[in-house]
């Protein structure tokens, strides 16, 4: 159905205690919750492993994962303006992060 996973924010050593943090899901399985469970799992693990802050990128426009990260607290930190590329278009990606 999907799955969760945290990776390094940036190479440098300023950066060891924040992660970037990303869940995907089939695209069939999106609002039943799943992605919330998933994030329940992770989140407090990484706050057990000494991480101080979780930062999600959300592809945009993409309402049923903003809901969802500011629903677990995260708040929007950046907006970049045609970043990404994919599905043949340019897109944008916002970054919202909570302090763990």
């Amino acid at each position: 159905l999907g799955y969760a996973y945290a990776t390094n924010w940036a190479s440098r050593s300023a950066f060891k205690n924040s992660v970037e943090i990303t869940v995907y899901l089939h695209h069939q399985q999106g609002g039943n919750g799943y992605g919330r469970m998933l994030y329940d799992k992770l989140i407090p693990l990484l706050s057990a492993g000494g991480f101080h802050v979780a930062i999600a990128a959300i592809s945009l426009p993409n309402q049923a994962s903003i809901k969802l990260h500011e629903y677990l607290g995260f708040t929007q930190v950046a907006h970049f303006k045609e970043i990404g590329h994919k599905f043949e278009r340019w897109i944008d990606v916002g970054h919202w992060q909570l302090i763990l």
